[in-house]
């Protein structure tokens, strides 16, 4: 394990993803160790009224990033300007940290309602490259893009690590390092997630989601969100915070929720790699003593 250098992330720690099952609870008794939220932005865009002051107090409690779901940065359709000034709005009228968004499109002349995979080529490096320089000069802010999970690859011509690195130097982005989309992939298309995390830029990392899955097939896993995660993700974390320090973490939950204690175990796992990994690094940081 090197010497890290120190790096300035938005937020810190380990994150929970705001969902509207889980206000009530969250209202009643604010759980320790969320360090951070995060929202899709659409689904809180001119919400005003009690819920809408129900969402302005947890974001005045605890920090908050977003994570889009309708950018669609790799959608044949111009790009929505529009829906890219509200976004902005909305980052600065509840001091939002952060923004990222999908490695995907879901949008031509209407929304597809799912994260369709770009095509892994040099020309669709160029364009989503484009777009997302685009965004950034409207933002006023960098951003990050996912690397996602995808069941077909039309079109391929380089492979999807190649293909990520392209648009994160064209672009000059950041990534939103996803742990279970890369085992995901990794099963459904047999590779192996460690070379491929190993393979990311340490510098771009912003901040990362871990998430649970669903086994339609021994050579099929479909993304879901909805079950806890697997060790083998947890495994993936834990090396990602050996090769690449501690950095911050959300826990991503959908549906089938449980019990808001049962969900924080999840949480407290991501809290407790992070001071393994943490206490290791600190610790290959300090100075050897001089010997007189």
């Amino acid at each position: 394990m090197d010497t890290k250098p120190q790096k300035s992330y938005s937020v810190t720690g380990s994150g929970l993803g705001l969902r509207r099952d889980l206000l009530d609870e969250l209202e009643e008794n604010f759980p320790a160790g969320v360090d951070f939220m995060e929202v899709a932005p659409e689904n809180w865009i001119g919400i005003g009224g009690k819920l809408g002051k129900r969402f302005r107090a947890f974001t005045e409690q605890v920090p908050f990033i977003t994570h889009g779901l309708s950018l669609s940065l790799g959608s044949p359709a111009p790009l929505d300007e529009t829906f890219v000034q509200d976004v902005k709005k909305f980052l600065d009228d509840f001091n939002i940290r952060y923004y990222s968004e999908h490695l995907s499109y879901c949008s031509d002349s209407g929304h597809l309602y799912d994260l369709m995979p770009i095509p892994f080529t040099e020309e669709a490096v160029r364009y989503v490259a484009s777009r997302i320089r685009r965004v950034q000069e409207i933002l006023e802010r960098r951003i990050a893009v996912e690397n996602v999970s995808y069941y077909a690859a039309p079109g391929q011509e380089m492979d999807e690590i190649i293909f990520i690195n392209a648009v994160l130097e064209e672009a000059d982005c950041d990534l939103l390092l996803d742990v279970n989309n890369i085992y995901v992939n990794s099963v459904n298309h047999r590779y192996d997630p460690f070379d491929f995390l190993q393979s990311l830029p340490n510098e771009r990392i912003a901040y990362c989601h871990v998430a649970g899955h669903y086994n339609e097939a021994e050579d099929l896993i479909v993304d879901t969100h909805g079950a806890d995660v697997i060790d083998p993700v947890w495994d993936l974390l834990d090396r990602a915070y050996e090769l690449f320090g501690v950095f911050p973490t959300l826990l991503e939950r959908d549906f089938n929720f449980p019990p808001l204690n049962v969900l924080m175990k999840e949480v407290h796992t991501i809290r407790n790699l992070q001071n393994k990994w943490q206490e290791k690094w600190d610790t290959a940081s300090t100075p050897l003593a001089k010997v007189s």
